[in-house]
Order: structure tokens, then C-alpha cells, then sequence
């Protein structure tokens, strides 16, 4: 009962900040990026929010339980990401005025066939991403009250969609802040308890000979997958579409930088303690599961003071969930309204419901998955789409429109075409599995290469007006340099 009375309480405290930023959204820019007006550290602690989804709270000590150490490059390349991020793209991408990526894709490269190329990959990227947040919803609400998984997806589903219909992303903002520090909380008290007890057990340790410790064990192509799985998430960050129109709610680029620093240390402080349930999940024989960090305190504490921690991690999982969902929504919401429905708030809310009915009826259909392995392979598709895009389209004048649309086309769909047979047929065995399954060591390098060809052999497409859009990309605000947005029709 107490797991399902935090249940409970985090989503009525989901609904009741949402509610508050109802009283603050009225016009389509609060909406989409909340006027552009939200602070760095309130910003950091949304992205952190967002960016810590399912696969951050309950997969990567699911996969160190299952793989070892070895999988600790998980929550390396995930903060990793956000410092690629700083150094390449957050303060120009929110110099440039754009409320999305399919925005910046059509300012920049002027073309509206490349603008709608990118709006397909967002919903795509979007949809990978939610189907495991709701199939993990749906895991966590079967160990705790024996419903069918279903049920836990819709709860999740209806709590975001009434959020996001309610207050767009100013109010988003609001909820994904407080879900960060909930997340952060979730883990780090019931992990001092466990360490207590772990500590009065005698600190049990690893058997001698033990794999576990031991890198690049348990797969058929550990040096290869390992290395793609770097790529993927370095690279992946700067693709993520609900990542990205977190920096254009920033006032300029300057906090856009700054905002970017705070969330490298927020997810540090936070990626420090699911290796730790891993470990400790290891050592104390847990079953291999994606549910390990709800079953770790009961095990290790035990009595009303392990039910309530179990409760606590529980209520974390499920903020995970929500605000991870609420992000993607936005994101996916954007695309939709702007590119299919023609813009505008009643437009938005609309497109919020597609947004959410699509990835909850593909989790309900879809073979399952450990979540993270999910995650990995949507951002492999970001790495192999947008960061080319958004690297050469900020740093390489030459991008012409034809090699934009190669690259993407080449890159995002081979990493698309990758993550559909996995999903749908595999795992796969041999170096075929492997390349599938880990596509971005191969799908990146093929989209870098085909956008710059493409482009060095098309010169006639480099559009005319690429040296006062990149003077805008790389001219601080402070030389008052004319700033008017990319897309009237918005504001």
C-alpha cells in the first residue's frame, strides 16, 4: 500500500505544479519555449528532470547488475553528451532564434523539404524514446499492485498528456524541476540506508575470479559495441529533440552556456548512485532485472524502514516516467503542430494527444526490451541524424541543401532501418547483431561523410543567405546585433 499511496502522491504533485503554470501560459511562445525567460539553474534542474529518464533510474543498474562494469559507460557518454553540447552547440543554437530543430534546419539551410525530413526524425527520435518510458511504467506498476502492464503505461500517458495540455512547456518547466531533485532524493537516501547495511553485514565483496568487475565480457563484440556505445552517447545528446528546446527557453546564449555547466553537474551527482545499486544488486545475488533498484531496499533493510524506502524509489521511478514523457510530448507536440497543423495553442493540444496515443499503443504491441538498450538505440539515431546536421549546419558554412538531405537521409535511415529489426526480430547473434544493435559506430561516420561530399559536389546549393545566419549564430547578444525571430508566424 505505501508504494502505491507515493504512486499516488507523485502524480497529484505532477498535476498540481502543472496546474500552476496554467495561470502562466496564454500565448504560443509560452507554449513552445515559456517566452524564453526561464534561468539556468531552473533550466539545469528541468533538463536534469527530462534527461533522466527510465533507462537513467532503473536500466543502468539493471544492465551493471546483468554485463558488469563495463556498462558504466553508460552514464559516462550520457553526461559526456552535455560537454560536446557546450563546447559545439548550445549557445548558437540559442542565438538562433528557432523553437525546434526542424526550425533551425529550415533557417539554415533554407528549404522546407529539409525542414520536413527533420520533423519526421523528431517524431521518430520521440517515439523510441517514449515507448520505453510507458513499457517501463507499465513493469514498475505490475511489481506493485499486479495490474496488467497496460495499466501503469496509460496512468503515465493520461498524468502527461493532462500536463502538457494544461500549461505547454512553461509549465513543463515547472513539473521537470521539481522531478529532478524527487529523482536525486529517491536514490541517494534509500542508498545511505543500504550502505548502513551493507557496512553491518561485514561488506560482503565480489567472489574471487568474479567477471563482473572484469570489462568486456557477456557479448559476442565487446571492443566494437563498446566503442559504438560511446558515440552514440557523446554524440546522441546534441540530436535529442526534448534535450534541444530546453536551451531556446534560455534568455541568450551566455545562459545557455552556463545552463549547460549546471546540468554536467547535476547529472554527475546523480549518476554517481545507480552503479551503486548495480554493484550491491550483484553482490547480493538480485535477479537480473530492470527492477532491481525497486527490490534492492527491501532486500537489504528490510521491515516498515525498508518499505518505505522501497515506496521512496518507487516514487522516483514513476517521476522518471512522467517527467522524461512530459519533455518528449513537448517536443514531439511542437513538430506536430507546427509542420502538420499549422501552429497555433489549440494546434498544440491536438498534436499533444498524437504525440502520446502513438508510442503508448506501440508499447503495448512492441517485443520488450531491456529499457535502456531502447534509449541507447534512439540515440543512436539522434547521433546518426541531427548531431551532423547541427555540427556542419553551426561550424561548416559549405552544407548545401542537397547534402543535408543525403546525410540525413543516409544516416537516420540506415540508424532507423538498424533499430527496426532489433526491436521487431532480434536480438540477433554475430557481427549482424551486433552492427544492429550498436549501429552508431557506422551510421555517424556514413552521415558525416555523405553530408560533405554531397555538399563539396552541389556548391550551387549552399543557400544565399548563410553569411547573415551564421553571423548570427556566432555573435554574442551583447553586440546587439538585429535578433528577430526566424519565424514570426510563431510569436
Amino acid at each position: 500500500m505505501s508504494q502505491i499511496a507515493a504512486v499516488v502522491l507523485v502524480m497529484l504533485a505532477t498535476v498540481l505544479i502543472g496546474a500552476f503554470g496554467i495561470r502562466m501560459s496564454r500565448t504560443t511562445s509560452d507554449f513552445y519555449v515559456a517566452s524564453r525567460t526561464v534561468s539556468p539553474l531552473w533550466n539545469a534542474s528541468a533538463i536534469g528532470g527530462e534527461y533522466l529518464s527510465a533507462a537513467s533510474f532503473l536500466g543502468i543498474a539493471g544492465l551493471i547488475l546483468t554485463f558488469g562494469a563495463d556498462m558504466l559507460w553508460l552514464p559516462v557518454g550520457w553526461t559526456g553528451g552535455y560537454l560536446v553540447l557546450l563546447v559545439l552547440v548550445s549557445a548558437p543554437l540559442r542565438r538562433s532564434g528557432a523553437y525546434t530543430l526542424p526550425d533551425f534546419a529550415e533557417a539554415r539551410l533554407e528549404s522546407m523539404t529539409v525542414r520536413r525530413l527533420s520533423s519526421v526524425l523528431v517524431v521518430l527520435i520521440g517515439w523510441l524514446y517514449l515507448m520505453p518510458q510507458f513499457q517501463s511504467a507499465g513493469l514498475v506498476f505490475r511489481t506493485i499492485t499486479g495490474a496488467p502492464p497496460w495499466a501503469g503505461s496509460l496512468l503515465v500517458a493520461v498524468v502527461v498528456a493532462t500536463n502538457v495540455l494544461s500549461g505547454g512547456m512553461r509549465s513543463i518547466t515547472f513539473v521537470q524541476a521539481f522531478q529532478y531533485w524527487l529523482k536525486l532524493t529517491a536514490l541517494a537516501v534509500p542508498l545511505a540506508f543500504m550502505l548502513v547495511a551493507w557496512w553491518s553485514d561485514g561488506t560482503p565483496g565480489l567472489a574471487p575470479g568474479d567477471e563482473w568487475a572484469l570489462p568486456l565480457h557477456g557479448r559476442e563484440h565487446p571492443v566494437y559495441e563498446t566503442y559504438s556505445l560511446i558515440l552514440a552517447t557523446f554524440l546522441g545528446t546534441m540530436g535529442l529533440p526534448h534535450v534541444l528546446v530546453r536551451f531556446y527557453t534560455n534568455p541568450d546564449g551566455r545562459a545557455a552556456r552556463r545552463t549547460t555547466l549546471l546540468v554536467l553537474t547535476l547529472l554527475g551527482a546523480f549518476y554517481l548512485m545507480p552503479a551503486v545499486y548495480g554493484y550491491l544488486g550483484h553482490v547480493y545475488g538480485m535477479p537480473e532485472s530492470d527492477t532491481v533498484v525497486i527490490a534492492l531496499p527491501g532486500r537489504l533493510v528490510g521491515g516498515p524502514v525498508g518499505e518505505f524506502l522501497t515506496a521512496l524509489v518507487t516514487a522516483g521511478a514513476f517521476a522518471a516516467f512522467l517527467s522524461t514523457s512530459s519533455g518528449l510530448t513537448v517536443s514531439v507536440a511542437g513538430v506536430i503542430a507546427q509542420d502538420i497543423l499549422r501552429g497555433g495553442v489549440r494546434a498544440f493540444r491536438v498534436a499533444t494527444v498524437l504525440a502520446v496515443l502513438v508510442p503508448l499503443a506501440l508499447a503495448g504491441a512492441a517485443r520488450s526490451l531491456p529499457v535502456a538498450t531502447v534509449v541507447g538505440l534512439a540515440f543512436a539515431v539522434a547521433a546518426s541524424s541531427f548531431c551532423p546536421l547541427l555540427v556542419l549546419g553551426i561550424w561548416w558554412r559549405r552544407l548545401t541543401t542537397a547534402g543535408a538531405m543525403a546525410g540525413l537521409l543516409a544516416g537516420g535511415g540506415l540508424a532507423c532501418a538498424a533499430v527496426v529489426v532489433t526491436i521487431t526480430g532480434g536480438p540477433h547473434s554475430g557481427w549482424a547483431g551486433s552492427l544492429l544493435a550498436q549501429p552508431a559506430a557506422w551510421t555517424v561516420p556514413v552521415s558525416f561523410t555523405v553530408m560533405v561530399v554531397v555538399s563539396l559536389l552541389t556548391p550551387s546549393r549552399v543557400p544565399r543567405g548563410v553569411a547573415r545566419t551564421m553571423v548570427r549564430l556566432h555573435t554574442p547578444e551583447t553586440l546587439n546585433v538585429d535578433r528577430g525571430d526566424w519565424h514570426p508566424r510563431y510569436m
